[in-house]
């Protein structure tokens, strides 16, 4: 058989003179399109078949299934039916299968898991193992193993660590990188949806440090590959065969796979395991403060070019931050050498950092940066509350600005809005609700406790602070605001009305 191409370079390359420089130059032209169209293609397919890599997987990939008692409820009595009757029977059938009156019933919940240790240490999602009294695993072979230990749980990450005691040493997997993944990446999931084991998916990351509100660390990898109920717990892997996520929840409105699941990352879940495995328990970084997001109206008022970092709303008491130096009204930039790109990157800087390890923070004060050394602590399991200043009480005065009527604070203002004791500032009375301040959900019974970082007791404190912030040509005013429960939190209120 005669190719055509390759007869065509091979005439090319004999060829002498001018026609063989022209000669190459084509076919050099020629391969450097093949390359990339072929390259587009592949790409645009997808990778070559997974059946392989799914085939060396699938043996430490596990079923689990959970039993649980619950308390009967009032259910549906039974009715009178006479003794000997034809619908006696049918009744009694129909009601032990459903929950009789005061009668507790056993259930059983489906997960996913994988093996990271040939001695039986297998990693799954809390949820997936919460509240059970037994517990077991079922792997590819069809054996069963009944789980000895939880070695540890942590619902904040929502991970698991179980131990199993084989006969043999188990198939375990390995963790990826999943700071290298990038979005467009193919993955794969091995699991267990709706209890048929063994199901392999395929797809790509479709984005990276996705916050669901499901906890303070939130960073999910975001995936189409097809995540169903009974997935939670298994691993996604990328085209190595590496685990860079731990499948844990799914956006849908019908309970099946509408191409939106998260996954737990492979540098989140590491670093928890660890700890699971070495204490049976998490052990994170604590730094002592409350913090909330930089707005762009709030980094104008602290004179920022952009909104970035964490700002400081309150500091605990006796915390690592309060015996560092840093106050409320601080803007965080920077954690230990890692920029603090928002307010949800911070808690997980600090959690993943070493108890005990003195840190580098680099905050804005007052316009300037300045560097503190910080000493973290233990994250404590009770929260404590934050440390506030008290004011003397000054003469009652009341005027209105930027839409708020305020007054200093009174006996009889705090008893009518209910207000702490330890809170002490300049009350807000009354808001206009075309307000600036309204809109960001700022009410009567608030205190202003701040005013651009400096405390405030009267009206003409507030005024003067406004009046600073108009003159260094400012079109917003940072407030620190205390709510009806105590909580502070900064707003930054424009000082000119929009324009309709």
């Amino acid at each position: 058989m005669k190719y055509t191409r390759t007869h065509t370079g091979a005439a090319a390359i004999t060829a002498k003179g001018p026609g063989r420089v022209a000669g190459l130059a084509a076919l050099c032209l020629f391969a450097i399109i093949f390359a990339f169209t072929a390259s587009a293609f592949a790409q645009m397919r997808g990778p070559g078949s997974v059946a392989d890599l799914a085939e060396k997987l699938q043996d430490a990939v596990v079923n689990i299934s959970t039993t649980q008692t619950l308390k009967g409820g009032k259910g549906v009595p039974f009715p009178n039916i006479p003794k000997g009757s034809p619908f006696e029977e049918f009744f009694e059938d129909f009601f032990d299968r459903q929950q009789r009156p005061g009668r507790p019933r056993k259930v059983t919940s489906l997960g996913s898991g994988f093996v990271i240790d040939s001695s039986g240490l297998i990693v799954t999602n809390n949820h997936v193992i919460d509240g059970a009294e037994e517990i077991f695993i079922k792997f590819r072979d069809g054996s069963k193993l009944k789980v000895e230990k939880v070695v540890g749980t942590d619902s904040k990450t929502d991970m698991a660590l179980l131990k199993v005691n084989p006969d043999k040493p188990l198939m375990a997997l390995q963790f990826g990188d999943s700071d290298k993944m990038r979005v467009g990446d193919w993955v794969m999931a091995i699991g267990n949806p709706f209890g048929l084991g063994g199901t392999v998916t395929l797809g790509i990351i479709s984005a990276k440090k996705r916050d669901i509100n499901s906890g303070p660390y939130d960073e999910f990898i975001q995936t189409d590959a097809a995540i169903n109920r009974g997935n939670s717990g298994g691993p996604l892997f990328n085209m190595e065969g590496k685990v860079i996520g731990v499948n844990t929840a799914i956006i849908s409105p019908t309970g099946g796979s509408i191409g939106i699941g998260f996954a737990v990352p492979s540098k989140t879940a590491v670093h928890v395991i660890d700890q699971l495995r070495r204490f049976g328990e998490t052990r994170r970084g604590w730094l002592g403060v409350r913090i909330q997001t930089v707005t762009e109206s709030i980094a104008d008022s602290l004179g920022m070019d952009k909104p970035t970092g964490a700002l400081v709303a309150s500091v605990t008491e006796d915390s690592p931050a309060e015996a560092a130096g840093i106050e409320v009204g601080d803007v965080i930039l920077s954690f230990d050498g890692n920029k603090v790109e928002n307010m949800r990157g911070l808690p997980r800087l600090v959690a993943q950092t070493p108890i005990g390890k003195t840190v580098e923070v680099e905050i804005l004060r007052n316009e300037k940066k300045r560097i503190l050394n910080v000493p973290l602590g233990r994250l404590p399991e009770k929260k404590q509350a934050a440390k506030s200043d008290k004011s003397e009480k000054m003469e009652v005065e009341k005027t209105s600005l930027l839409g708020l009527t305020i007054s200093p604070m009174s006996d009889e203002l705090r008893s009518r809005f209910k207000i702490a004791k330890d809170i002490e500032g300049v009350v807000i009375s009354a808001v206009d609700p075309d307000s600036d301040a309204a809109a960001k959900n700022i009410a009567a019974g608030n205190v202003i406790v701040e005013v651009k970082g400096k405390k405030v007791t009267t009206p003409s404190d507030v005024g003067k602070a406004i009046e600073g912030a108009k003159k260094a040509g400012r079109n917003s005013v940072l407030l620190l605001i205390a709510g009806g429960k105590g909580e502070l939190r900064f707003v930054a209120l424009a000082l000119k009305k929009s324009k309709p």
